[in-house]
């Protein structure tokens, strides 16, 4: 009998062994996910840095952000709830709440058959045109098929700004568009013989 409760101990104890040694398994968040909980309400980095590179870290984020949103609804029926909510998203990033500044955008993924895009080489500088100081990002754009191979790279400039959103005994700033494919005019001064 003691030999028995000897061999029941031992199996319970390699049963107890062998559970408590399997990885605990983690939780993935796919990137649906976190695309769709993308919103303009993010909070930003607690390191500290200066300004010019908030601003620069919140306009790169900002365009990957409505570029995984635009990607993500063109890919979709357009015609589910999901994808209302969606394109609500989309037009909180822009200043006005004209669906035409998105028009061209979506057009541009639809003409190209986009799966993903990504972002880089984000330039945040101000431009002085006329009486007019504007907020202005050059970046590229990267473009991806669903099997992601590279469709190709465009250059673009986007015109943002960041308007005052006062909360009690601070001082925070919203971020919006005003327009995501800007078009910089070009030098006026003519080339020629001057006499």
């Amino acid at each position: 009998m003691k030999t028995n409760n000897k061999y029941i101990a031992l199996i319970i104890l390699l049963l107890v062994g062998i559970t408590s040694c399997t990885p605990d398994k983690k939780e993935e968040i796919s990137d649906l996910q976190i695309v769709r909980n993308n919103n303009n309400q993010k909070s930003y980095p607690t390191t500290k840095m200066d300004s010019a590179q908030v601003i620069s870290l919140i306009t790169k984020q900002k365009i990957q952000e409505l570029f995984d949103l635009s990607t993500l609804y063109t890919s979709g029926n357009r015609d589910t709830e999901i994808d209302s909510v969606i394109y609500a998203q989309m037009r909180s990033y822009f200043a006005e709440s004209d669906s035409n500044k998105l028009k061209p955008l979506l057009k541009q993924l639809d003409s190209f058959k986009v799966r993903s895009a990504k972002v880089g080489n984000v330039n945040v500088k101000k431009e002085i045109i006329g009486n007019d100081t504007l907020d202005l990002a050059q970046y590229i754009v990267e473009y991806f098929d669903q099997r992601d191979n590279m469709i190709g790279k465009f250059d673009k400039n986007a015109k943002f700004m960041l308007k005052l959103s006062p909360v009690k005994f601070k001082k925070e700033f919203r971020f919006y568009f005003v327009d995501l494919d800007f078009e910089i005019p070009k030098d006026s001064v003519a080339v020629g013989v001057i006499k």
